[in-house]
């Protein structure tokens, strides 16, 4: 059975033992939570591969077959299956036929016909929410995925090694709390859900995928350098090119 969903995070119980297409970066993060949920191969979105290779570093920590695909938009499962073509591939999805330039359609049909186990079970994910800074009781949070926010977010500063892009192009993926600012990484070049935070008076950014890793927050708040900015980032003092701590202490001192 086959999976295609718009972000790794959708991922539920009945994942397991399935071939799932989701179009999430391929980095450590993600790879690690398909595999947690027990499928039995995924496919990921390489998210513009960038620094360090972190939008495919995932694929390598899998056992079970994996890789990751370009020429489709980031968050977007059904244009990545439309689209999408292999970008890279693990050794256990190379043992299978599978490779650079493949159609992502036919290599989930591979995959499928394939009749693969589900994942072995994994070790616990490491802590993905980091505390990076509180200054007039507002508090920076580093998240390693946009989909860790939670209610007690609200009002609050976010970090996230999640892709500029919203899903499906579903406004309301955005964010689901109203922070008081979101930093995102680009993914090579997709910046979505900022017009979409301007509409809910949240200042957005994102950082170049090749100053920081995605799917790692600290490498975002340690390396990032801004690559766009929304109206209500740059009405604060928002710039490209400014460093994302710097960014975040304007909104921080700006803060209404």
């Amino acid at each position: 059975m086959a999976l295609i969903l718009d972000s790794v995070t959708h991922l539920g119980a009945e994942a397991r033992g399935c071939v799932a297409l989701c179009a999430s970066h391929g980095g450590i993060y993600a790879a690690g939570y398909a595999a947690m949920r027990g499928v039995a191969a995924v496919l990921l979105h390489d998210a513009g591969i960038g620094r360090e290779r972190a939008g495919v570093a995932g694929l390598d920590t899998l056992t079970i077959p994996a890789a990751a695909c370009g020429d489709a938009p980031i968050g977007d499962g059904a244009a990545m299956m439309a689209r999408g073509t292999l970008s890279v591939v693990n050794a256990a999805a190379a043992r299978l036929g599978l490779h650079p330039g493949m159609r992502c359609a036919d290599a989930l049909a591979l995959l499928v016909a394939a009749d693969l186990p589900p994942a072995p079970p994994q070790p616990p994910m490491q802590e993905a929410r980091h505390r990076l800074l509180e200054r007039g009781g507002v508090t920076v949070w580093g998240l390693d995925s946009n989909g860790l926010v939670v209610p007690s977010d609200i009002g609050h500063i976010i970090v996230t090694g999640s892709h500029g892009a919203l899903l499906g192009g579903r406004p309301e993926t955005a964010v689901k709390y109203p922070v008081r600012a979101a930093i995102y990484n680009d993914a090579g070049g997709d910046a979505s859900r900022l017009p979409v935070l301007d509409d809910r008076g949240i200042a957005g950014a994102v950082v170049s995928c090749f100053s920081a890793r995605i799917g790692d927050a600290l490498s975002i708040w340690n390396d990032g350098y801004v690559s766009a900015v929304n109206r209500t980032a740059a009405a604060k003092g928002g710039l490209v090119g400014q460093s994302c701590r710097e960014i975040v202490d304007l909104l921080l001192d700006g803060k209404t």
